[in-house]
């Protein structure tokens, strides 16, 4: 998941170089950032089926290898629709990750351990996005198109490496014998799953808000050198990963993922607020409210994601993971763009104001209370 992280989220870091080159607005280098994640959206249930029914190991080593073929063909096209379908089609590869992995954990890990366990799969994406703030804006300082061409190869090396790692030491876990009727009863009978997503897909808004304007906003509006602000998004991204793992163990500890997840909702919704007032004041307290945002807008994901397999169960589990993140990477499509354009129109404040209403919302559709079953 670090290498899929390190494109699919990392590219939103490229947002500088990207309007430099092509000389366009900050709405349509929205639309680039969310190109990969667009093919992420349109796969990740088919690869959650796939896992579900063939196997964990395989379809991360072929989604992967997939992704190294198109990462590498990005290093040499010079039009922006032709750089978008490629990155579309890298995340629609990756994806595989997303979908498989978490089958992984579900499979190999007990009950009592798997918050934790969650949570260490889940820092693959702050961590991942933390690689590309050091590597990324370096190799497109420039903002030429052969320097932003020489970014990609970062994450394509990336993938090619993983993917020999996976077929040599990932290890499919053992499929459980159920009842014929446990195999075909879905558990979205139930509107348990239904608000989990809800939940997770609202959540996922200020993480993406954060992720994918953070650098833009410290090069344009508070003047900070390009390399300067990605080593600060960087060591943002490792407290994230490191929230993530607390976040996983604080479940474990109080037997339930879904209060510790309502309640960094609230934290979440929080910051999005002292970003937007900081703005307002110029204070330079604006840099800690991101910094806040960072952190706490990421914690939530592994509680979320562990949460949806455990109340799916494990004939479910791949397809519930694929749902959970399809909804949530429909959100991750729609925000860079739009919230681009409104700030573009209004300013900084306005854009996180509104995104202060969706971990607000978050808090009142998340299913407290509900367990997943013995």
């Amino acid at each position: 998941m670090v290498a899929m992280s390190c494109y699919v989220y990392g590219i939103a870091l490229l947002v500088p170089a990207i309007r430099q080159a092509y000389q366009v607005s900050l709405g349509t280098a929205g639309l680039v950032v969310a190109s990969p994640v667009i093919g992420v959206l349109l796969t990740l249930y088919a690869w959650g089926y796939l896992a579900d029914r063939h196997g964990e190991r395989t379809v991360i080593g072929v989604g992967l290898c997939a992704a190294t073929v198109f990462l590498g063909g990005a290093c040499f096209v010079h039009g922006l629709t032709a750089l978008c379908v490629l990155l579309a089609l890298a995340g629609a590869a990756g994806a595989s990750t997303n979908a498989a992995s978490g089958r992984v954990v579900m499979g190999w890990f007990a009950a009592h351990e798997r918050g934790f366990a969650m949570g260490l799969r889940q820092t693959a994406q702050p961590l991942g996005v933390g690689l590309a703030a050091l590597t990324l804006p370096a190799l497109a300082r420039h903002g030429s198109r052969s320097d932003l061409s020489h970014a990609f190869v970062v994450p394509a090396t990336l993938c090619a490496v993983v993917a020999v790692l996976v077929f040599a030491f990932v290890v499919d876990p053992p499929r459980s014998v159920t009842h014929p009727t446990e195999q075909t009863r879905s558990p979205y009978r139930t509107p348990t799953l239904w608000r989990l997503h809800g939940a997770s897909t609202l959540l996922v808004v200020p993480q993406i808000a954060v992720s994918a304007f953070v650098l833009e906003y410290l090069v344009s509006q508070r003047g900070w050198p390009v390399l300067t602000a990605g080593r600060l998004v960087f060591a943002m991204q490792v407290a994230g990963a490191a929230g993530r793992i607390g976040a996983g163990a604080w479940s474990d500890r109080v037997g339930s993922r879904l209060r510790p997840m309502r309640q960094i909702a609230v934290a979440s919704g929080l910051a999005m607020a002292a970003i937007a007032l900081g703005d307002v004041t110029h204070s330079w307290l604006v840099v800690l409210a991101l910094a806040a945002g960072a952190i706490v807008s990421v914690s939530d994901n592994g509680l979320g994601v562990t949460a949806a397999v455990e109340i799916a169960g494990p004939v479910w589990a791949g397809r519930s993971l694929g749902a959970q993140n399809t909804a949530q990477n429909l959100a991750g499509i729609l925000t860079p763009p739009l919230l681009g354009l409104l700030i573009e129109n209004s300013s900084y404040a306005w854009g996180f104001a509104l995104v202060t209403v969706f971990p607000l919302v978050a808090v009142a559709v998340t299913p407290v209370g509900r367990r997943p079953p013995a």
